[in-house]
């Protein structure tokens, strides 16, 4: 499967004068720098389903320290002319870094993230005396229930070491074959349970949620 161990999700916004000329600029160099980077695994782009430009790329990894290589850094630190223009036209910028908690898919196919259409990304910010128990009612509780519908693909969860702008330790990647599995039974039987009515009467339960839909095609690392 070509995912990792470490995700970058990394939105930003171009404007509609640049639209065109942004998508060409990040499927044809932005992303083909980066799968020559050691570590890098893959890169999948996304656009926002509430009809904004808002364009998201998810990048797998095999670690972390992959975005300090000089490799990574000489990408980084020394930008083409046309990266400067496009990075410097964007709006709307977010970068969180993750490692991964646990993940469980439907099948066990070589790429079941191939039948996802849609990502629905679910992000908290859980004070450290209760993170024990989040994992533990995501894992254990809530994501075993999503399953049960059959468009939900899969459920990644990750620790966020690195949040911009809004500030989150949490984030859940959830693949889903239609958007429409958001209105599943399965999701309002997930969303009921004594267990997470137990954290959601908690101040700090309060998620950020977004939904993308595929909108490229999946880039490989070219090591």
């Amino acid at each position: 499967m070509s995912l990792g161990k470490t995700v970058l999700f990394s939105e930003m916004s171009p404007p509609s004068e640049f639209e065109h000329e942004f998508n060409d600029w990040y499927d044809e160099e932005h992303i083909p720098l980066r799968m020559a980077v050691p570590g890098f695994v893959s890169a999948q782009r996304y656009l926002a389903e509430d009809g904004n430009r808002n364009y998201l790329a998810v990048y797998e990894m095999s670690d972390p320290g992959n975005l300090k290589s000089p490799e990574y850094l000489q990408v980084k630190n020394v930008p083409s002319d046309l990266t400067k223009k496009m990075l410097g036209s964007v709006s709307g910028f977010s970068r969180y870094i993750g490692n991964l908690l646990g993940e469980k898919w439907q099948t066990v196919q070589q790429e079941p993230i191939a039948e996802s259409h849609y990502i629905y990304a679910v992000f908290f910010n859980v004070p450290d005396e209760e993170k024990a128990e989040f994992d533990a009612w995501y894992s254990q509780d809530h994501v075993p229930i999503l399953l049960e519908c059959p468009d939900w693909i899969g459920i990644r969860r990750f620790e966020v070491i690195d949040s911009d702008p809004l500030q989150f330790n949490r984030m859940a990647l959830h693949y889903l074959k239609t958007a429409s599995a958001l209105d599943s039974p399965a999701r309002a039987k997930a969303r009921a349970t004594p267990w997470r009515d137990r954290l959601a009467i908690k101040p700090w339960f309060k998620g950020h949620y977004l939904i993308f839909k595929t909108c490229r095609s999946r880039q490989l690392a070219k090591n």
